[in-house]
């Protein structure tokens, strides 16, 4: 029989990287995975919600009427279990190291803050079968080509897949001080985020992860093609960039167990091992604008 913990108590005040670690460590004993995630550039576009939310099945978290998906292109190392040390590090050099491209946007359900990928582009063709299988993250194969030099204050990067590009250049300065969000900021909204949410197959999951805040600096970007987002939906069609965030990168990530918030049969496909929510045990849920069938 699973447990139901209470809700964990959150003070005021309290920094969203704190209270993040108090979520999970209220609901998990110990992270399924570490990670480290480096040399990160986020770029943001500003979409009407009515637009965007019809590709995307859980509420939009808008900031004064606005919605919000960000770019994030950015490289991960040392993916490995929690447990097992050198030995289960060692397993999972495979699906260990290499670049990532994300399309996420922000939501909010049962009123925890998190991000929904539209879409994932990776070069690694083992994660692409894992990652839709273990947290139902819309993974894709793609070449990715990062060059992120902030030292020399320089960063590049080429995605190509499905015949379609993504090429930016950006700037940052040489001498930046790279400190975390200021609470309450636009900035603050978009980087800080620690709990991702998934559709598939009408199964809809929550995983949680945490690090400590993103020390990052303002960026100057420039969109030399960007054919391949326009794969995610026409929402982009109407998207304004409005901004970019660049960050040498945070470790260790802590990520959590994929748990299920809603879908008939959870349980039964994912077993006890991966517990549901309190809020979504055993409820069947009709179908939202925007799920995939994938």
């Amino acid at each position: 029989m699973t447990a139901i913990l209470s809700q964990p108590v959150i003070e005021r005040g309290t920094t969203l990287s704190a209270e993040a670690r108090i979520r999970m460590e209220a609901s998990e004993r110990t992270p399924l995975l570490y990670s480290e995630w480096e040399r990160s550039l986020f770029v943001h576009y500003e979409v009407s919600p009515e637009v965007l939310q019809p590709f995307v099945p859980f509420a939009l978290d808008v900031r004064e009427g606005k919605a919000y998906v960000s770019l994030v292109a950015f490289d991960i190392r040392r993916l490995r279990p929690a447990m097992g040390g050198a030995v289960t590090e060692w397993l999972a050099r495979p699906i260990a190291n290499h670049g990532f491209l994300n399309v996420r946007t922000y939501v909010v359900r049962d009123g925890e803050p998190g991000i929904f990928f539209l879409a994932e582009w990776l070069p690694n063709a083992l994660s692409v079968w894992l990652g839709p299988r273990a947290f139902g993250l819309p993974y894709r194969y793609g070449k990715l080509d990062y060059r992120h030099e902030h030292e020399r204050g320089e960063l590049s990067g080429h995605v190509e897949a499905s015949g379609c590009h993504l090429r930016y250049r950006a700037a940052v300065d040489e001498g930046a001080a790279y400190r975390p969000c200021e609470s309450g900021t636009l900035t603050e909204f978009l980087l800080e985020r620690y709990s991702a949410f998934t559709e598939r197959r009408g199964v809809y999951r929550r995983f949680r992860v945490w690090h400590e805040p993103w020390p990052q600096a303002g960026a100057e970007v420039s969109i030399e093609d960007a054919s391949l987002i326009g794969l995610t939906g026409d929402w982009f069609d109407q998207a304004k960039l409005v901004g970019a965030n660049y960050s040498p990168g945070v470790a260790p990530v802590h990520m959590g167990r994929p748990q299920c918030v809603n879908g008939v049969g959870c349980e039964r496909r994912w077993g006890a091992g991966l517990a549901p929510s309190p809020s979504g045990r055993g409820q069947p849920q009709s179908p939202l604008p925007g799920g995939s069938s994938d």
